[in-house]
């Protein structure tokens, strides 16, 4: 038998032991593949092993460890004293068919469909002999009782499958190891790299649901985080959990390109889980509430006149118009002028629902706001997104230290340059990373003074295009920090251009480090740098210091 790779890293005890069953009892001209990720642009997962048997077929096995129960038609995992929520099926169906459609693209397969199977194995639970579920027929579950004959069982199931397309021959199989084993693969793939890494960002961030889980009969939280903690995708799942209970939605933001991530992000799901209404604070005036627009260069109509007009005119709105709840992202940016309109738009000011999600260390604007409501508060203290070596890097920027779950990666790169040198210096540096493989839609230079003159020359398109641009990953993209919060890039190139309001220095170098998830690069002067960080960020990043 050949397996794929010879000595696999196990993320779990369950899978060495389904492993080593199977290795011991499938046929010998059998194939095991472990860990396999498949991508497409809905899903990136991982398949925990897939056997193909000659003649037979192609098995894609979910393994779960613990203790699994289905509980009124949910599946739920028990070990170590934790319980969380799983869907092997499921996530056993969507590897089935990420593997299909990567044998249809592949060129080196040409076999049209084979026949494959979804299975899963619970290695540590007893499974009775009459389980049955709608979408899991006991034949397509191994537990613990099952492991002596496991390989038999597998076989069975693609027996089964009669009505599936034929199985692949043995020279197929061979056809499967070429694409499944990498044959075809470079040794050194940098989209590869960033594609696993962002996969693993994923799964971490997922995991982060359970703090939902945590306040789901709380009706008014504040939900507090340094960057790379999982806000923004707990605050979008909290609108969706919400919108599914039959609530009527609020998922509000400052900025433009925050907002349109959100859009994009929300749009995507069915529409009985969709908010009904996903934008700018700003936005919600002018829009929903037919507030007339401003100019953006007019602060008091946009920190006075705008939301007192927006509170009396949801005031005046029928309460069935009005929101049940409403989820604020980036909280730590509205004014407190801003919060009395938010709550005028709840359908019942006093008792509606108010989620918000902010890091007191991105106040990067002058204004300064709180709710005026009582808010249960709800700590993150883990990194999830950005490197390890990123993390370290803006860590003592951050207001509470966090413990870092973004895994190894890329030193933190530092060009010294003048302030008014850091611009054109970030355009070589962009140059130099295209050349080591990075694509232009994985690259952002952001700025932390002037705009860069790219960024003028895209807006001059308007902003939808310019955010549109941006989420679809096609080009390098020119921003600012300040209209960056809450966003990333793989990798950022951080000119550090000066700064109009030195009072926030500090907070404007925090977030503009953060965004980074896989490399950062800082450029600027290293004197300028080292009074706004301090000496520990100067260290990290390596000025006057090894990193």
């Amino acid at each position: 038998m050949r397996l794929f790779p010879d000595e696999p890293r196990f993320q779990s005890a369950a899978e060495q032991v389904v492993w080593r069953a199977l290795q011991q009892q499938l046929p010998d001209e059998s194939v095991l593949f472990h860990g396999l990720r498949f991508s497409d642009r809905r899903h990136d997962r991982e398949a925990d092993i897939v056997a193909a048997v000659p003649g037979v077929g192609i098995a894609v096995l979910e393994v779960k460890g613990g203790q699994i129960t289905l509980e009124a038609g949910s599946w739920v995992q028990v070990g170590r004293g934790i319980v969380r929520p799983v869907d092997p099926i499921g996530q056993a169906r969507t590897c089935k068919y990420l593997l299909r459609d990567y044998l249809n693209r592949h060129p080196g397969w040409g076999h049209g469909n084979p026949r494959i199977v979804h299975l899963v194995a619970f290695p540590f639970t007893v499974v009775p002999p009459d389980f049955s579920a709608p979408d899991c027929p006991r034949w397509m579950v191994a537990g613990h009782d099952d492991l002596d004959d496991l390989g038999a069982r597998v076989v069975d199931a693609l027996t089964r499958a009669e009505d599936q397309p034929l199985p692949p021959t043995k020279e197929q199989v061979e056809d499967l190891i070429g694409c499944l084993a990498g044959r075809m693969i470079p040794h050194h793939d940098l989209v590869a790299e960033i594609r696993e890494r962002e996969a693993a960002n994923d799964l971490l961030t997922t995991r982060q649901g359970h703090v939902l889980d945590l306040i789901q009969h709380l009706n008014r939280v504040e939900v507090l985080g340094g960057a790379g903690t999982g806000k923004t995708w707990l605050a979008v799942e909290k609108a969706r959990r919400l919108a599914a209970a039959g609530q009527r939605v609020g998922l509000i933001c400052y900025s433009r390109g925050l907002a349109d991530y959100l859009r994009h992000r929300t749009s995507t799901f069915p529409d009985s889980e969709r908010p009904a209404y996903v934008g700018t604070f700003h936005g919600l005036g002018t829009g929903w509430l037919a507030v007339p627009e401003g100019r953006d260069d007019d602060p008091p109509y946009w920190d006075r006149f705008l939301p007192q007009e927006m509170a009396r005119a949801a005031a005046a709105r029928p309460a069935g118009e009005r929101f049940d709840a409403i989820v604020v992202d980036e909280a730590q940016d509205f004014a407190d002028t801003w919060w009395p309109a938010v709550l005028a738009a709840l359908r019942d000011s006093d008792i509606g629902g108010l989620f918000t999600f902010a890091d007191e260390g991105q106040r990067v604007f002058a204004r300064q706001g709180r709710p005026p409501v009582s808010l249960v508060p709800i700590a993150l203290s883990e990194n999830l997104r950005n490197t390890r070596q990123i993390a370290r890097a803006f860590d003592s920027l951050a207001p509470l230290r966090m413990r870092y779950r973004g895994g190894d990666g890329a030193p933190v790169r530092f060009v010294p340059a003048t302030s008014a040198g850091s611009v054109p210096a970030a355009g070589t540096v962009a140059a130099g990373l295209r050349e080591e493989g990075w694509e232009p839609g994985h690259i952002a230079i952001l700025t932390t003074g002037d705009r860069h003159p790219a960024q003028d020359a895209d807006l001059a398109r308007g902003h939808d295009e310019y955010w549109r641009a941006f989420r679809e990953d096609a080009r390098l993209f020119h921003g600012h920090v300040l209209g960056f919060k809450g966003l990333e890039r793989p990798a950022v190139v951080l000119a550090v251009n000066g700064f109009h309001d030195r009072q926030r220095a500090r907070e404007m170098l925090y977030v503009g480090m953060s965004r980074a998830r896989d490399l950062l690069v800082v450029i600027g002067d290293p004197d300028l740098l080292a009074q706004v960080g301090g000496s520990e960020v100067a260290r990290r990043i390596g000025i006057g210091a090894e990193p």
